[in-house]
C-alpha cells in the first residue's frame, strides 16, 4: 500500500474521493507526523485506549506486515498514551505506522525509532486512569468525528491522515494517479510560461458563467480536462 502511495499525497486522495463521491474521513487538524515529512498507508488496525498499554500490545497479537495503528484516546490532551516502548513493540510486530487521535511522549527516541507516529503532540504525562474497558476495544476506532474499523486504509504524510473505505482504494488511488500527472503536466507548463489561466480556458468560464451563474469552475474543469480543485 505505501508502494501504491509514494508517488502520491494524502490532497491528492482526498481530491480522488471527491471526484468518486467516496466520504471524505479527515483527521482533526494538528494531527501531524513526530518525524517532519514522514508518511505511511496501510490497512487500519483500530484500537481503543482505556489508560493501559495492555490493549495496544493485544492489538499487536493481530496486526499484519504493513497495518497502521489507529488510537482512539479521545482527542485528550492531558495525557499521552503512546511511547517508545509501545512504539518499538507496534515496530517488531510489523505495524508500519500508528496515528493517534491523542498524544505521545518519548519525543526523541520515536524520532531515533523512525517508526512513522502521528499525533496532536507531546505531553510528558502519561495515563494516570484505568477505564472500563468496552467490547467493540479492538474492532472499531473513532478519530474525530469518523468511525475507523479494519476495513479501512489509512493514508498520512505531511499534510494529514485520512482513511479510506478499503473496498474503494483501487479506484481511488487510480484517480488520484491521474488527478497527479495532470497538475504536474500544469504546473511545467506554469513555469514554461503558460499561465493557468490559459490552459484552463478561464476567460471563456468567465463568459459562461455570466451566461449561466449555476456554472461552476469545478464543472469546467471537468470539462476543459483540468486540475486544481479535485
Amino acid at each position: 500500500m505505501l508502494k501504491a502511495f509514494a508517488e502520491l499525497s494524502t490532497p491528492l486522495v482526498a481530491d480522488a474521493c471527491v471526484r468518486l463521491g467516496v466520504g471524505l474521513r479527515v483527521a482533526p487538524t494538528g494531527v501531524a507526523a513526530v518525524v517532519a515529512g514522514a508518511r505511511v498507508a496501510g490497512r487500519a488496525l483500530p484500537v481503543r485506549h482505556y489508560g493501559s498499554v495492555d490493549v495496544f500490545l493485544e492489538a499487536y497479537g493481530s496486526a499484519r506486515d504493513g497495518d497502521v495503528l489507529v488510537i482512539d484516546n479521545g482527542g485528550r490532551t492531558d495525557e499521552a498514551c503512546i511511547g517508545d516502548l509501545a512504539v518499538l513493540e507496534a515496530r517488531a510486530s510489523g505495524v508500519a505506522g500508528i496515528v493517534v487521535w491523542g498524544l505521545h511522549r518519548d519525543t526523541s527516541e520515536l524520532r531515533e525509532i523512525g517508526l512513522p507516529v502521528f499525533s496532536y503532540g507531546a505531553l510528558p504525562l502519561g495515563p494516570v486512569r484505568l477505564d472500563a474497558r468496552e467490547p467493540q476495544a479492538l474492532l472499531t476506532a473513532k478519530f474525530g468525528p469518523h468511525p475507523v474499523s479494519s476495513e479501512d486504509v489509512v493514508f498520512a504524510d505531511p499534510d494529514g491522515v485520512l482513511f479510506v473505505p478499503a473496498d474503494r482504494v483501487a479506484e481511488v488511488l487510480e484517480t488520484a494517479g491521474a488527478i497527479a500527472r495532470t497538475e504536474r503536466e500544469q504546473a511545467a507548463r506554469i513555469v514554461s510560461g503558460d499561465t493557468l489561466r490559459r490552459q484552463t480556458g478561464f476567460d471563456e468560464y468567465l463568459e459562461r458563467r455570466a451566461a449561466d451563474p449555476a456554472y461552476s469552475f469545478r464543472q469546467h474543469l471537468r470539462r476543459v480536462g483540468g486540475a486544481i480543485e479535485e
